[in-house]
């Protein structure tokens, strides 16, 4: 007998949820209107929530809620007041990804379970430690990994407690999730906060190689690749398509039901695809899974390939032929519509009706009847009815005392006083102990949590030195630097430095004053040669974006800041990553604007940074842009692309928004916006909060002009920080061609 493997659907409104149930999901994950990752789909009402737990677990399914974007300071109150909300559900899991989501969770509301979202982009098993630590109990697994790496992890997190789950159909996002700001910067809608604007799709001006969607991948489907996936511990498998109508998550989920069944039963597996080109698709890649990251992932049409694949399989090459094709398919799709949408009106997920029946008289125990379609119970009171007392017991007392029902699975839909003597008193204080046993009966026996109120967190106290300048290097040819100027100089180390390690630690070891910047991504041997720099430089300071090293900094006592592509928005944030991980600062991202980072509260003995120029990464990749670019005489990714491959290029879309494409060496492929970030206002429009401000001085072509030389540029900036007269103008006339929108806008 097999381990069971966990089929987990999409659910992105109430007919979705129920479509998934009926074709076999053991788990569905779904979204409120607020606070989940895939704004653009309808989700669902916490009214709602109630009765599809109920339906759901009825039917052996269990049911995961998306809190999966970052939330603002103003907001934790809303999310505080939702989450004492959920405790008193049956909700199986939260997915989340703010940290300071973590933080609140973990320390407060330690019933529900907490799920790492793909937006935390996890990939190495530091990250996986990192999460344990804030009590993860599954992770959603970078879904640019291959097998053997997805086979690494899943066995680590296994021995620290921590599922995995791997998405294996659906939309591919080229970028790694979590990172990517390109629809931000374009359009102010970010990723982060479930409204990317999927840029990536658009339509581009043609390029050197012909494509006019470049940025477009084929989906994602893993479905001939059960065995291996099972093999590599994995324990959830995740199809995409919260977005989605509810006959495309029946039929995939369908499909993949079947599959598993099949593996299950005969350990074999369905060799025919042909159902799952039935609904949208782009057609179907799993070149990340096998490793195989190559040209052919990409298709140059966003729209689904469904008539496409039915035509090239019958052979169809007139016209005339695939008109019918397409007839046909439309025809066959109305059918299973309406086959699967009489099967989900079946389904029923409306509250549950309580009937409550009152009785008594002076000098006896009040008597509660509770009565529900299925079921009945009785309770009494302790205390004797009185005739007199502060408020009367009639229909409108009963109906504002016991109206916590109406937020359960349960509403009150009569309360009969017939039996009650008139003009009859209990205290209050009964009142509530009858409402608690009442609601502990009617939650299956289940102890009802009264509301946690979280600490508000103490305004910080404000910084009496003035701010430094820091400067982030990307070159060995500007560790001059560091001799010309008082300015801290962090140094960005690449993702892969395997074949440069002895002359990147022997930089720092002669320069004592550089400070290593770890970069976002950091895969497999990457990531042990990082920990490696680490344990062998000792440094006093270090800077990362990836968790994974902030968790290796931390053990071995290491101070280290929080880089900027962490996504910190809030200030429980800062705590999680004090308090857990002795994080000595933190960037503050971005996408925020004046009054976001103003609500932002550090605390003691913790500083804060903000990079007030840099160029703008919008994407990281693990494919490879030029395919479809200016083109690459390597049909795929290999071992040498990442380490030694040096090329830029640009795209520019219908709006004339021009992006630049980077590949430098050691680094994945990035995405760079056209103007760098440049925000000077900040210095004056924010005092006594930053620490440092951050200058990006990286050697990344855009449409940005710098007028003078890195040292000059480092003085000019000094004087921003110092507020020195005129300085704010000087700058703007030697830097040309930058933006600040999304300080402006905020998120």
């Amino acid at each position: 007998m097999k381990n069971k493997i966990e089929l987990l659907a999409p659910g992105g409104d109430v007919n979705s949820i129920k479509a998934a149930i009926i074709a076999g999901s053991d788990a569905i994950y779904c979204g409120l209107d607020k606070f989940n990752a895939r704004n653009r789909a309808e989700n669902i009402s916490f009214e709602n929530l109630q009765g599809i737990i109920r339906l759901a677990h009825k039917n052996d399914c269990k049911i995961f809620l998306t809190l999966n974007i970052i939330i603002l300071d103003n907001e934790i109150s809303q999310i505080i007041g939702l989450l004492n909300k959920l405790t008193n559900t049956n909700i199986d899991g939260i997915i989340i990804q703010d940290l300071g989501l973590f933080y609140i969770l973990s320390k407060y509301f330690k019933t529900l379970e907490i799920h790492a979202s793909t937006q935390l982009t996890t990939h190495n098993k530091g990250q996986i430690e990192f999460l344990t630590k804030l009590t993860a109990t599954r992770v959603n697994l970078s879904r640019e990994l291959n097998i053997d790496e997805i086979k690494g992890l899943s066995s680590f997190g296994h021995e620290n407690n921590i599922f995995t789950e791997v998405f294996v159909h659906g939309s591919y996002c080229i970028s790694f999730s979590g990172i990517c700001y390109m629809s931000s910067v374009n359009t102010g809608k970010s990723g982060n906060r479930g409204m990317c604007s999927q840029p990536c799709r658009d339509k581009y001006e043609t390029t050197a190689q012909g494509k006019n969607y470049p940025l477009n991948l084929k989906d994602n489907s893993a479905y001939f690749n059960l065995t291996e996936l099972y093999n590599a511990g994995v324990s959830s498998l995740k199809i995409e398509g919260r977005i989605k109508e509810f006959e495309y998550v029946y039929t995939v989920v369908n499909s993949w039901r079947k599959q598993i069944n099949s593996f299950n039963n005969t350990n074999t597996l369905i060799t025919d695809n042909s159902e799952l080109y039935t609904v949208f698709n782009r057609d179907f890649s799993n070149s990340f899974l096998t490793g195989d990251i190559d040209k052919e992932m990409f298709i140059d049409n966003p729209m689904s390939y469904s008539t496409k694949y039915h035509s090239k399989k019958n052979n169809y090459k007139i016209t005339d032929k695939i008109t019918e094709e397409q007839l046909k398919l439309y025809n066959e799709k109305e059918k299973t519509r309406a086959y699967i949408k009489s099967k989900i009106d079946l389904l029923n997920i409306d509250k549950i009706p309580l009937t409550i029946t009152i009785s008594g008289k002076e000098g006896e125990t009040l008597k509660i009847l509770m009565k529900t379609p299925d079921t009945s119970f009785i309770i009494f009171s302790e205390t004797k009815l009185e005739k007199t007392g502060t408020q009367v017991l009639d229909r409108k007392m009963v109906l504002k005392r016991f109206k916590a029902f109406n937020e359960t699975e349960y509403y009150i839909k009569d309360i009969l006083l017939k039996e009650l003597e008139k003009g009859t008193f209990i205290s209050f204080k009964e009142l509530t102990s009858l409402k608690k046993q009442i609601l502990f009966l009617l939650n299956n026996s289940k102890e009802v949590v009264a509301p946690i109120s979280v600490p508000t967190i103490k305004k910080q106290t404000k910084i009496e030195k003035e701010a430094s300048l820091s400067v982030l290097i990307s070159s060995i040819h500007d560790v001059y630097l560091c001799n010309e100027t008082t300015a801290n100089i962090f140094f960005q180390l690449p993702s892969n430095f395997k074949n440069n390690f002895s002359e990147i630690i022997n930089i720092f070891r002669k320069n004592k004053n550089l400070i290593p910047w770890f970069p976002t991504i950091l895969i497999g041997e990457d990531y042990t040669i990082a920990k490696k720099l680490i344990e062998e430089l000792q440094p006093k300071n270090i800077v990362t974006n990836n968790t994974g090293i902030a968790y290796e900094a931390y053990k071995n006592g290491i101070a280290w800041i929080a880089g900027p592509y962490l996504n910190t928005v809030n200030s429980y944030s800062l705590l999680a990553l004090k308090e857990n991980f002795n994080c000595s600062g933190a960037f503050i991202s971005n996408e925020i604007n004046e009054f976001q980072i103003k609500s932002i509260k550090k605390p003691d003995n913790f500083e804060l940074y903000y990079s007030i120029y840099h160029p703008i990464v919008m994407m990281t990749s693990r494919q490879c842009f030029f395919h479809q670019v200016t083109g690459c005489t390597k049909h795929k990714i290999d071992n040498t692309c990442i380490s030694h491959c040096i090329k830029s290029a640009t795209i520019t879309n219908l709006k004339n928004q021009t992006s630049f494409i980077e590949k430098s060496e050691g680094n994945y492929h990035q995405i760079y916006n056209e103007h760098n970030f440049l925000n000077t206002d900040i210095v004056t429009n924010i005092t006594n909060k930053f620490s440092s401000f951050l200058i990006d001085l990286s050697d990344i072509k855009t449409k940005t002009e710098m007028k003078l030389s890195k040292i000059e540029i480092i003085k000019l900036f000094k004087n921003l920080i110092n507020q020195k007269t005129n300085s704010k103008e000087e700058l703007l006339k030697v830097i040309q061609g930058t933006t600040y929108s999304q300080y402006k806008k905020g998120l």
